[in-house]
């Protein structure tokens, strides 16, 4: 695709677990100068999957909405789509652009792709603002559970610079956080491993945990809230995030059965939604 002409965009909305396959699908497109680019809508709502190209069309399969782009810089205008922004201590910054980092702030290079967490959702900026709150000391043992892309794990190397591991189901999100530790200078901190919950070897046997933080979804959260009260030493914390304020009573009774109380909470907004971060201890 050329950088600045007149061309089309064709785009379709798919849910979370049809992603991956509609990616795969649509790999080929690359290999004909198409740009495919995939984003989330929402932390447990649909993937917005989009194709830009000029000239022909190709052939696709399945229901897509197509427009007609005017002239323009489109390599350009895409980098300007995402901006760097401050949350807390960090500065999130695309790799197209690294420059104006704050004094004194903590850069954190994302770019958006294949796995969930840019900085820019309410759940993801909520966790990095409550991470800044910790004392260090409180979190010599941490884990980040439904790691995506990583920024959470990279975010505790940056601010404690130790140790912090990272797990995910999904073993697309391991390799690009994986990546995204290297590109961020911490990947001597940072270790990542496919895993349901902490179930992986690799997770299971560093338990108890000083901070288990898990930025997922109301459902896994509920499931994983015994695991979590075992693999969380006394006067340990669990940061949770993925859930709508209205989810938020539901969880803490939850946690609170398994030995959690609450130490503070914090509510951001992304796309019309009010989402809810909660910091729990264990008693």
């Amino acid at each position: 695709m050329s950088a600045k002409g007149s061309g089309w965009t064709a785009w379709r909305d798919v849910a979370a677990d049809r992603r991956l396959a509609t990616e795969q699908a649509l790999e080929h497109l690359a290999e004909d100068g198409f740009v495919v680019t995939s984003r989330e809508l929402s932390r447990d709502g649909p993937w917005r999957i989009e194709i830009f190209g000029d000239g022909d069309r190709p052939s696709l399969h399945g229901d897509w909405t197509w427009e007609v782009l005017p002239e323009k810089d489109w390599v350009a205008e895409n980098q300007r789509s995402f901006q760097p922004f401050q949350v807390g201590p960090f500065w999130i910054h695309p790799s197209h652009n690294a420059d104006g980092v704050p004094a004194g702030a903590l850069p954190i290079e994302i770019d958006a792709g294949m796995a969930f967490g840019t900085g820019t959702h309410a759940t993801t900026r909520g966790c990095l603002e409550l991470l800044a709150t910790l004392d260090p000391a409180d979190t010599v043992n941490a884990v980040d559970v439904g790691c995506g892309s990583g920024i959470l794990a990279i975010g505790m190397a940056k601010l404690w610079q130790r140790p912090v591991l990272g797990g995910d189901s999904d073993s697309e999100a391991v390799e690009v956080a994986i990546e995204n530790a290297a590109r961020n200078g911490v990947a001597r901190f940072c270790r990542f491993f496919t895993s349901i919950g902490l179930q992986a070897p690799e997770l299971s046997s560093r338990a108890p945990y000083d901070l288990i933080v898990a930025n997922i979804l109301a459902g896994p959260l509920m499931e994983l809230s015994e695991p979590f009260g075992t693999a969380t030493r006394p006067g340990g914390r669990v940061l949770l995030s993925g859930l709508l304020v209205e989810q938020a009573d539901m969880i803490l009774s939850t946690y609170e059965r398994h030995g959690f109380v609450i130490e503070r909470s914090l509510d951001r907004e992304t796309g019309g939604a009010d989402w809810r971060t909660l910091l729990l201890r264990k008693a």
